[in-house]
């Protein structure tokens, strides 16, 4: 016999009817009111209790560190996944809200999931962190090396933070006198990675430090986001000045560690990384002090030995009587040059004398007289010839000329004649038959020529 789904029960205590519901009814109702009320919602937390059956479809559990609700995702709607869920994965769904008559379960229909919190940002971090290194800058070729002793400590940081406190105190302890600049910055926040590749650049351009502290203190991935975001970490492999990182605790790692020129665990570990230990410096000191002490003491009792030594030979062998000894020499032997060269001077001015007077019966003046007399006549006798010949030849020159005047054709045409040629090969024309009608010929006269064209021939 069916079960109705509402019948009425009358009781000795119930004054009107009782509505009675059926379990699948009350199922069914419950489930309706609950996708309508809330329709498609987002919830995020992490999964449990994965199943994956071989329908296809995935089943699991949504938890907080409070409560959990079952979950189902169908297999049709899984083709929008870009990563793959796991048992601790963090995530973020939108669901409908439903419940599942057949055992009246409350649960939620999946239509989209994707990571949230630490997975997601950890998948960035991965990626990212591939990305650069593929590119090269955490090789350890671009590193560069730390100053001994800076002459200035710039620190990238908050400048409310324990960090910048705790670094302040390792520097002061460490070695006061080294000067350091603060560039303050958000460490978390939206805005945070702007300022701190702002402050890097900042560094960078104003050359004030040469060695740059960028730390802040420990917090989870999600507030380490800022010092894992590619903007920080191109600013830091751009920048000249060495870079330690000292960021969270000693188990944190970020894609500034990669990066940096040197990674410290903690900040406090980067002021130290960064600084030289003053007491170790003084220790450095005056041990090189007492070195040089010994090495001068040393060498100045080389030396006085050497000193000793020599003077006790210098008494021995004093210079002086040596001295007297090459003086007298040397006075003997100036005696004997000056006598040598006075004996050589006389023999020489001897045979000087007797050479002048062989030469003097060999002069060439006589000679040079007779034969300058000789010149003399010569050069009178060569212009008389000279002056005899040019006149001589001055006047066959006038004769010839009157003769070449009496046969020149210049002298026919000053008379009135003239000399005709043709104008194209320049033959002379010496009768009428040679030219003919419409040729060009040349006439010359005494003083200039004509041009002139045949118009008619006469033959006489």
């Amino acid at each position: 016999m069916a079960l109705r789904s509402i019948y009425t029960v009358t009781g000795s205590n119930d004054t009107g009817k009782r509505h009675v519901y059926t379990v699948s009814r009350l199922n069914r109702e419950a489930r309706t009111m609950l996708a309508g009320h809330f329709l498609s919602i987002w919830v995020e937390g992490e999964i449990s209790n994965l199943a994956r059956p071989s329908s296809g479809h995935i089943y699991f559990t949504l938890k907080d560190d409070q409560a959990q609700v079952r979950c189902a995702m169908f297999r049709t709607q899984q083709r929008r996944l870009s990563f793959r869920p796991e048992n601790g994965s963090q995530i973020l769904t939108k669901a409908q809200v439903s419940l599942y008559e057949a055992r009246g379960d409350y649960q939620l229909i999946v239509d989209y999931m994707e990571e949230s919190g630490d997975g997601a940002l950890r998948k960035a971090f991965d990626r990212l962190k591939q990305q650069l290194s593929d590119e090269g800058l955490f090789d350890t070729s671009r590193k560069k090396a730390l100053p001994p002793v800076p002459n200035c400590i710039g620190i990238i940081t908050s400048p409310s933070g324990a960090a910048v406190r705790d670094i302040l105190t390792i520097l002061n302890r460490r070695f006061p006198a080294i000067p350091v600049i603060i560039y303050p910055v958000a460490v978390q926040g939206h805005d945070a990675s702007h300022q701190i590749q702002r402050a890097i650049e900042t560094a960078t351009q104003r050359q004030e430090c040469d060695v740059l502290i960028i730390a802040r203190g420990g917090g989870s991935l999600e507030d380490m986001c800022a010092f894992n975001e590619e903007n920080v970490a191109r600013a830091i492999s751009r920048c000249s000045i060495p870079v330690v990182s000292g960021i969270g605790h000693e188990t944190d790692l970020s894609i500034t560690d990669f990066v940096a020129d040197v990674r410290a665990a903690t900040p406090s570990a980067a002021a130290e990384t960064a600084s030289p230990e003053a007491s170790g410096w003084m220790r450095n000191l005056t041990q090189f002090e007492e070195q040089m002490k010994r090495s001068m003491q040393t060498r100045l009792e080389n030396h006085l030995k050497a000193y000793h030594w020599l003077t006790a030979r210098l008494q021995r062998l004093h210079p002086g009587k040596l001295l007297q000894d090459q003086a007298q020499r040397l006075d003997d032997l100036e005696s004997r040059i000056n006598r040598s060269v006075q004996n050589r001077l006389t023999q020489l001015a001897a045979r000087v004398s007797a050479r002048y007077a062989d030469l003097a019966g060999y002069s060439p003046l006589p000679l040079i007289k007779t034969l300058d007399t000789r010149y003399q006549l010569l050069a009178h006798r060569l212009i008389s010839t000279q002056q005899n010949t040019m006149e001589s030849k001055r006047q066959l020159l006038a004769k010839l000329s009157r003769s070449l005047e009496t046969v020149s054709p210049l002298a026919t045409l000053s008379r009135g004649y003239s000399i005709t040629a043709r104008q194209t090969d320049g033959t002379l024309l010496r009768s009428a038959e040679n030219t003919r009608v419409g040729e060009i010929v040349e006439t010359r006269l005494a003083n200039g020529s004509l041009i002139c064209c045949v118009q008619k021939i006469r033959k006489s």
